[in-house]
């Protein structure tokens, strides 16, 4: 059985055990859209992460563009909080936007709670994108397979793994882990391209791999949800466009391992940060 089969076994088989109502809160922050459906798509996603872990208080919140912002839910917090970036690379929303509103959180919190701060404050811990990730490649592969692509027919050549773009190295370095991953699953090249970003867009990629003689190109849409880049993506000439990765059981399981992961290494930031203030 492979590692994301396990993992996605192993929390079937915990549901119901693996509730804690005192557990931190997990609070999942979206980039934001102006799109009202693109809401629903999170809420949803959300709903399954609250179906997988009973009991687990799980809040939404936006970097832009829609509410409620990040700030304004780190300031209703009464508890301790792990935050869940959903987005599926490293770059500029998580470096800046998402690690500074936490930062200046915790700071808040230090100013308020003085010297007790360290010991029973330490810091607000934040888990790092989702990709890459085995339990992404999952839900790609479903996806694909949903758009009817044949992993065992030779008619099908390479898949081109559409992803959003940054101006971060570090995201398309996400990227492409993730192509190299899918490739591994699927037994054929697959080519990373980009939707935002001064590098081969995807439909460059498209016509480019057309050009090299492949007659049947399909892509895979390493998106979150519905909207104007993924509608982009579906029209950049393809014979096939998987779906976004939306709502799947693997994407709201990563959710919640990349909150246990974060949840697990904060005693260890807390002793460190206070052994630190210690010797000042």
């Amino acid at each position: 059985m492979t590692g994301h089969h396990e993992r996605l076994r192993r929390a079937r088989n915990e549901r119901g055990t693996a509730s804690d109502e005192h557990s931190p809160t997990l609070v999942a922050v979206a980039h934001g859209s102006r799109r009202p459906a693109a809401q629903e798509d999170v809420r949803r996603l959300l709903d399954a992460v609250r179906a997988a872990r009973p009991g687990l208080d799980v809040r939404e919140a936006y970097i832009e563009l829609a509410e409620p912002l990040l700030p304004q839910v780190l300031g209703s917090l009464t508890a301790p909080a792990v935050v869940v970036p959903l987005l599926l690379g490293h770059g500029y929303h998580i470096a800046h936007d998402v690690a500074g509103m936490a930062a200046a959180h915790s700071r808040a919190e230090t100013y308020n709670n003085h010297a007790q701060t360290w010991q029973g404050n330490p810091g607000l811990p934040c888990a790092p994108a989702l990709g890459p990730d085995p339990l992404l490649i999952e839900a790609l592969a479903d996806r694909l397979a949903q758009a009817e692509y044949d992993v065992s027919s030779d008619r099908f050549g390479p898949v081109v793994l559409a992803a959003a773009g940054s101006s971060d190295r570090r995201s398309h370095a996400d990227a492409e882990a993730t192509a190299r991953l899918l490739a591994a699953r699927l037994g054929r090249p697959v080519v990373p391209a980009y939707n935002t970003a001064a590098r081969s867009s995807v439909r460059e990629t498209v016509a480019g791999l057309r050009r090299a003689g492949h007659r049947r190109v399909g892509v895979a849409t390493y998106l979150l949800w519905p909207g104007r880049f993924a509608a982009e993506v579906a029209a950049c000439g393809a014979d096939f466009v998987a779906a976004p990765i939306g709502v799947h059981p693997a994407l709201a399981q990563l959710v919640l391992d990349r909150y246990d992961a974060a949840r697990r290494a904060q005693p260890l930031a807390a002793r460190s940060r206070g052994s630190v203030l210690a010797r000042r």
